[in-house]
Protein backbone atom coordinates (compact mmCIF):
# COMPACT_ATOMS: atom_id res chain seq x y z
CA UNK A 1 0.00 0.00 0.00
CA UNK A 2 0.84 3.19 -0.12
CA UNK A 3 1.04 6.32 2.48
CA UNK A 4 -1.48 6.25 4.95
CA UNK A 5 -4.21 8.51 5.09
CA UNK A 6 -6.31 9.30 7.92
CA UNK A 7 -9.79 11.16 7.20
CA UNK A 8 -11.73 13.25 9.94
CA UNK A 9 -15.14 13.97 8.71
CA UNK A 10 -18.67 13.44 10.11
CA UNK A 11 -20.28 13.85 6.92
CA UNK A 12 -20.60 9.75 5.83
CA UNK A 13 -21.13 10.15 2.02
CA UNK A 14 -18.67 12.31 1.68
CA UNK A 15 -16.33 10.09 3.71
CA UNK A 16 -17.54 7.09 1.30
CA UNK A 17 -16.49 8.89 -1.91
CA UNK A 18 -13.16 10.34 -0.73
CA UNK A 19 -11.99 6.96 0.66
CA UNK A 20 -13.03 4.81 -2.73
CA UNK A 21 -11.34 7.80 -4.86
CA UNK A 22 -8.11 7.64 -1.96
CA UNK A 23 -7.99 3.75 -1.97
CA UNK A 24 -7.98 3.99 -5.74
CA UNK A 25 -4.78 6.11 -6.13
CA UNK A 26 -3.03 3.37 -3.72
CA UNK A 27 -3.14 5.12 -0.09
CA UNK A 28 -4.04 2.87 2.80
CA UNK A 29 -7.04 5.12 3.99
CA UNK A 30 -8.40 5.14 7.75
CA UNK A 31 -11.73 7.29 8.99
CA UNK A 32 -12.69 8.73 12.09
CA UNK A 33 -16.22 10.40 12.23
CA UNK A 34 -15.21 12.93 15.35
CA UNK A 35 -12.03 15.35 16.37
CA UNK A 36 -11.66 13.07 19.54
CA UNK A 37 -11.48 9.89 17.66
CA UNK A 38 -9.66 11.66 14.97
CA UNK A 39 -6.50 12.68 18.24
CA UNK A 40 -6.87 8.59 19.09
CA UNK A 41 -6.85 7.65 15.62
CA UNK A 42 -3.55 9.64 15.26
CA UNK A 43 -2.03 8.73 18.22
CA UNK A 44 -2.52 4.64 17.05
CA UNK A 45 -1.69 4.79 13.58
CA UNK A 46 0.86 7.87 12.61
CA UNK A 47 -0.70 8.86 9.98
CA UNK A 48 1.57 10.48 7.33
CA UNK A 49 -1.28 13.14 5.79
CA UNK A 50 -4.61 13.91 7.57
CA UNK A 51 -7.63 15.25 5.42
CA UNK A 52 -9.53 17.49 8.40
CA UNK A 53 -13.16 18.56 8.54
CA UNK A 54 -13.16 22.56 9.97
CA UNK A 55 -17.09 21.78 10.91
CA UNK A 56 -17.60 18.58 13.53
CA UNK A 57 -19.55 18.00 16.62
CA UNK A 58 -17.47 18.10 19.76
CA UNK A 59 -14.03 19.23 18.84
CA UNK A 60 -14.09 21.28 15.66
CA UNK A 61 -10.79 20.20 12.91
CA UNK A 62 -9.03 23.80 14.36
CA UNK A 63 -8.83 22.79 17.67
CA UNK A 64 -8.27 19.06 16.37
CA UNK A 65 -5.37 20.66 14.23
CA UNK A 66 -3.65 23.27 17.27
CA UNK A 67 -3.99 19.96 19.85
CA UNK A 68 -1.81 17.66 16.95
CA UNK A 69 0.82 20.45 16.60
CA UNK A 70 1.15 21.25 20.23
CA UNK A 71 2.27 17.16 21.12
CA UNK A 72 4.53 17.92 18.19
CA UNK A 73 2.94 16.33 15.29
CA UNK A 74 4.64 17.15 11.77
CA UNK A 75 2.92 15.21 9.12
CA UNK A 76 0.33 17.25 6.87
CA UNK A 77 -2.84 18.71 7.90
CA UNK A 78 -5.52 19.51 5.02
CA UNK A 79 -8.38 21.17 6.53
CA UNK A 80 -11.88 20.54 4.61
CA UNK A 81 -13.99 23.71 5.15
CA UNK A 82 -17.13 25.56 3.82
CA UNK A 83 -15.86 28.65 5.10
CA UNK A 84 -13.75 30.83 2.51
CA UNK A 85 -13.35 34.07 4.48
CA UNK A 86 -9.96 35.42 4.39
CA UNK A 87 -9.99 35.25 8.17
CA UNK A 88 -11.24 31.79 8.34
CA UNK A 89 -7.80 30.72 6.28
CA UNK A 90 -5.64 32.64 8.44
CA UNK A 91 -7.04 30.73 11.43
CA UNK A 92 -6.75 26.78 10.03
CA UNK A 93 -3.21 27.93 9.12
CA UNK A 94 -2.14 29.19 12.32
CA UNK A 95 -3.48 26.66 13.99
CA UNK A 96 -0.70 24.78 12.38
CA UNK A 97 -3.01 23.71 9.18
CA UNK A 98 -0.82 23.26 6.14
CA UNK A 99 -3.58 23.55 3.42
CA UNK A 100 -7.46 23.89 3.36
CA UNK A 101 -9.96 22.87 0.83
CA UNK A 102 -13.39 25.10 0.64
CA UNK A 103 -16.29 22.91 0.17
CA UNK A 104 -18.06 21.70 -2.43
CA UNK A 105 -14.70 20.70 -3.44
CA UNK A 106 -12.99 18.32 -6.93
CA UNK A 107 -12.12 15.36 -5.86
CA UNK A 108 -9.43 16.20 -8.32
CA UNK A 109 -8.21 19.30 -6.54
CA UNK A 110 -8.23 17.19 -3.40
CA UNK A 111 -5.90 14.60 -4.82
CA UNK A 112 -3.26 16.78 -6.28
CA UNK A 113 -3.63 18.49 -2.68
CA UNK A 114 -2.51 15.01 -1.24
CA UNK A 115 0.22 14.19 -3.61
CA UNK A 116 1.83 17.60 -3.40
CA UNK A 117 2.18 16.94 0.53
CA UNK A 118 3.41 13.91 0.28
CA UNK A 119 5.89 14.37 -1.88
CA UNK A 120 7.41 17.30 -0.20
CA UNK A 121 6.88 15.58 3.22
CA UNK A 122 8.12 12.61 1.67
CA UNK A 123 10.88 11.05 3.73
CA UNK A 124 12.50 8.82 1.15
CA UNK A 125 13.39 12.54 -0.90
CA UNK A 126 16.23 9.26 -0.63
CA UNK A 127 19.55 8.79 -2.71
CA UNK A 128 18.68 5.32 -3.43
CA UNK A 129 15.35 4.25 -4.80
CA UNK A 130 15.04 0.10 -4.75
CA UNK A 131 12.29 -2.33 -5.58
CA UNK A 132 12.91 -6.39 -5.97
CA UNK A 133 15.94 -6.33 -7.43
CA UNK A 134 16.04 -2.78 -9.53
CA UNK A 135 17.62 -0.20 -8.15
CA UNK A 136 17.96 3.52 -8.94
CA UNK A 137 20.94 5.84 -7.81
CA UNK A 138 19.44 9.36 -8.31
CA UNK A 139 22.92 11.02 -6.97
CA UNK A 140 24.95 9.37 -9.56
CA UNK A 141 21.68 8.87 -12.32
CA UNK A 142 22.58 5.24 -12.19
CA UNK A 143 20.13 2.06 -12.71
CA UNK A 144 20.75 -1.46 -12.17
CA UNK A 145 19.12 -4.67 -12.16
CA UNK A 146 20.48 -6.88 -10.00
CA UNK A 147 24.28 -6.38 -10.68
CA UNK A 148 23.59 -5.49 -14.69
CA UNK A 149 24.14 -1.76 -15.33
CA UNK A 150 21.47 -0.54 -17.42
CA UNK A 151 21.75 2.74 -19.42
CA UNK A 152 18.77 5.08 -19.73
CA UNK A 153 18.33 8.75 -21.23
CA UNK A 154 17.71 11.45 -19.01
CA UNK A 155 13.94 11.13 -19.40
CA UNK A 156 13.39 7.23 -19.26
CA UNK A 157 15.42 7.96 -15.87
CA UNK A 158 12.58 10.30 -15.00
CA UNK A 159 10.36 8.40 -15.53
CA UNK A 160 11.60 5.02 -13.88
CA UNK A 161 11.81 7.38 -10.99
CA UNK A 162 8.73 8.28 -10.74
CA UNK A 163 7.28 4.93 -10.82
CA UNK A 164 9.74 3.63 -8.45
CA UNK A 165 8.22 6.42 -6.10
CA UNK A 166 4.69 5.02 -5.91
CA UNK A 167 5.23 1.29 -6.28
CA UNK A 168 2.03 -0.90 -6.73
CA UNK A 169 0.06 1.91 -6.86
CA UNK A 170 -1.81 2.32 -10.77
CA UNK A 171 -0.59 5.64 -11.91
CA UNK A 172 -2.91 7.43 -14.96
CA UNK A 173 -1.19 8.38 -18.30
CA UNK A 174 -2.89 11.96 -17.76
CA UNK A 175 -0.82 11.93 -13.96
CA UNK A 176 2.34 10.46 -15.42
CA UNK A 177 2.15 13.12 -18.14
CA UNK A 178 1.59 16.04 -15.42
CA UNK A 179 4.62 14.94 -12.94
CA UNK A 180 6.95 13.37 -15.74
CA UNK A 181 6.62 15.55 -18.91
CA UNK A 182 4.74 19.00 -17.13
CA UNK A 183 1.54 20.69 -17.06
CA UNK A 184 2.70 22.21 -20.25
CA UNK A 185 3.80 19.24 -22.19
CA UNK A 186 1.88 19.67 -25.64
CA UNK A 187 2.69 16.89 -27.24
CA UNK A 188 0.75 13.13 -28.05
CA UNK A 189 0.27 11.26 -25.12
CA UNK A 190 1.49 8.73 -26.91
CA UNK A 191 4.77 9.44 -25.95
CA UNK A 192 4.30 7.48 -22.51
CA UNK A 193 3.58 4.29 -24.14
CA UNK A 194 6.53 4.53 -26.39
CA UNK A 195 9.42 5.72 -23.04
CA UNK A 196 7.48 2.22 -21.38
CA UNK A 197 8.33 0.26 -24.13
CA UNK A 198 12.09 1.61 -24.03
CA UNK A 199 11.83 1.13 -20.82
CA UNK A 200 10.90 -2.73 -20.20
CA UNK A 201 13.20 -3.62 -23.35
CA UNK A 202 16.32 -1.78 -21.59
CA UNK A 203 15.06 -3.74 -18.21
CA UNK A 204 14.71 -6.95 -19.49
CA UNK A 205 16.85 -7.22 -21.60
CA UNK A 206 18.88 -9.83 -19.44
CA UNK A 207 16.10 -11.79 -19.15
CA UNK A 208 14.72 -10.20 -16.35
CA UNK A 209 10.92 -10.38 -14.80
CA UNK A 210 8.71 -7.29 -16.44
CA UNK A 211 7.74 -4.90 -13.23
CA UNK A 212 6.45 -2.50 -15.61
CA UNK A 213 2.76 -3.76 -15.79
CA UNK A 214 0.17 -2.26 -18.01
CA UNK A 215 -3.51 -1.72 -16.59
CA UNK A 216 -5.59 -1.56 -19.66
CA UNK A 217 -7.60 2.17 -19.90
CA UNK A 218 -6.29 3.52 -17.18
CA UNK A 219 -2.36 3.31 -16.68
CA UNK A 220 0.95 1.96 -15.39
CA UNK A 221 1.95 0.08 -12.25
CA UNK A 222 5.15 -0.84 -11.14
CA UNK A 223 4.70 -4.58 -9.46
CA UNK A 224 5.63 -7.87 -9.64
Amino acid sequence: MGARILMVEDEVKLVQFVQMELTYEGYEVSVAHDGLSGLMAVRDQTPDLIILDWMMPGLTGVEVCRRLRQTGATMPVILLTAKDEISDRVQGLDAGADDYVVKPFSIEELLARVRAHLRRNDPQDAEMLVFLDLTLDRKSRQVKRGSRLVELTAKEFDLLDYLMMHPRQVLTRDRILEEVWGYDFMGDSNIIEVYVRYLRLKLESGGENRVIQTVRGVGYVLRE
